[in-house]
């Protein structure tokens, strides 16, 4: 298996998926800037943004170097697509894009932690090695060929992503078809298909399909004779998950990196295919694979193949597919469902598995004069915010110790915080969420460690 990981592959499916991966990214940064930044005004400097805890130092900058900040992230995604100044293009966007990641808690998507891994491992990928305006400048550095671990590592990574996605849907609620019975009825008003979705049937196979595909489709696609079909299978998925729901660029993204199970030469070989069907594919596409096929022996070779670094590669990689085989599952270690506690939900692929709705009022009470001030969160955070911090724990700690900071400046003297949240789980009633005696300025986070003050799962009813 070691001497597999350096066997030489075609470099086409790494190329091909460069410039994808660089389209997408400069879609998720534009998304980033123009709505989450210029109308949603989420990382307004001096405003107040739910972070990471060990992340607290991540602040947004004054303004006009935020846009600038994005501008760079946007141009570096372009760079990346076009393998233009390749490392340098994969280092900034790697950097920018994890510390707009870590500035606001409350836009965390499975598809953003996804990017985070991505972009960090395209840095050590020698994908502008081919169909790159990097070639073109210097053609002294084209491949024809790399290690097969450049490639395998992204398959890995959506691996990881559909495995363990499926473990996670093994749940009560999952195959009870929730929360998808929720969300589908009010998908009725989709044009044509809206009718049809809306049905109490479609919300069962959805469950069920959606359960199986993320369990076997890797094992589906490592298989020749299974890959296509699986595929097909996968694509038809994720596009329904297009239509339905409004989920950016992630089916984009798994398409683009299920595809990538296929022979490392199908990119050069479904161009080639194009050029001699349709007229309108460019001809110097059509004669890509013609291109690298007469490329000079390659005088120089990478350093992810020269010997002496293997077992550097090895051991990195080894630590790699041992971190994302355990943390995702972390949460078995903590007590109560983890859609009801969310310790242990963020990383590890839980993918539309529950909806929350939550009711939160603070208490902030002077402790020298007895004086009470009762804080509606929506009076001071964005819609989103104060959506989000009545059904994490997590960012109901921070918003508590936000209100503490600024009462005690305010006031000069030492205040307890008390919260009175409730939360309804995949449509059942309003049920107690924090210990409301518990004083929460006192409280810290703990990591891998269960919060008495969250209340314990109760015996729920379906209804209002």
């Amino acid at each position: 298996m070691a001497n597999r990981l350096f066997k030489q592959i075609d470099i086409a499916s790494l190329a091909f998926f460069r410039i994808v991966f660089g389209i997408l990214a400069m879609a998720e940064s534009m998304a980033l800037f123009f709505y989450y930044h210029l109308h949603e005004h989420s990382y307004e400097f001096g405003g107040f943004q739910f972070k990471y805890y060990g992340f607290e130092w991540v602040q947004p900058f004054p303004e006009p170097l935020m846009s600038l900040f994005f501008i760079v992230l946007i141009l570096a995604a372009i760079f990346i697509a076009l393998g233009k100044w390749y490392r340098q293009a994969t280092i900034v966007f790697a950097v920018f894009f994890i510390y707009s990641f870590l500035l606001e808690k409350t836009h965390y998507l499975n598809h953003g932690y996804l990017l985070c891994w991505l972009a960090v491992t395209m840095i050590f990928l020698p994908a502008n090695r081919a169909f790159s305006l990097d070639v073109r400048k210097d053609p002294s550095i084209r491949r024809t060929t790399i290690p097969a671990w450049t490639l395998w590592i992204l398959c890995f990574f959506m691996g990881v992503v559909y495995f363990f996605g499926g473990i996670a849907k093994i749940n009560a609620d999952w195959l009870n078809a929730m929360p998808l019975k929720l969300w589908l009825k009010y998908k009725s008003d989709i044009p044509l298909v809206g009718p049809i979705i809306a049905q109490e049937w479609v919300a069962w196979l959805m469950a069920y399909a959606g359960l199986l595909l993320d369990l076997f489709v890797v094992f589906l696609l490592l298989n020749r004779k299974t890959r296509l079909v699986a595929f097909l299978f996968a694509v038809a998925f994720h596009l329904i998950n297009v239509v339905i729901f409004n989920i950016g660029i992630f089916p984009w993204l798994s398409i683009m990196l299920t595809s990538l199970f296929f022979p490392p030469r199908y990119p050069r070989d479904m161009l080639s295919w194009m050029g001699k069907k349709f007229k309108f594919i460019p001809k110097w596409m059509a004669k890509w694979q013609n291109h690298v096929a007469a490329s000079p022996p390659d005088k120089q070779a990478v350093w992810q193949e020269i010997p002496a670094n293997r077992p550097k590669i090895k051991f990195v990689l080894f630590a790699l597919i041992l971190f994302h085989f355990t943390y995702p599952l972390r949460h078995h270690l903590l007590p109560g469902p983890v859609s009801w506690t969310e310790e242990g939900h963020r990383y590890s692929w839980r993918m539309m598995l529950r909806t929350k709705q939550g009711r939160a009022k603070f208490t902030v009470a002077d402790k020298k004069t007895g004086e009470t001030f009762v804080i509606n969160p929506f009076d001071s955070l964005t819609q989103a915010q104060a959506r989000d911090v009545a059904s994490h724990p997590d960012m109901v700690l921070m918003y508590a110790h936000y209100l503490r900071d600024m009462y005690e400046e305010r006031l000069g003297n030492e205040v307890s915080v008390h919260a009175k949240v409730r939360v309804r789980l995949n449509g059942r009633k309003y049920q107690d969420f924090i210990d409301p005696e518990v004083d929460l300025a006192k409280e810290k986070w703990k990591w891998l460690e269960h919060s008495e003050w969250i209340m314990e799962y109760p015996a729920l009813e379906e209804g209002e």
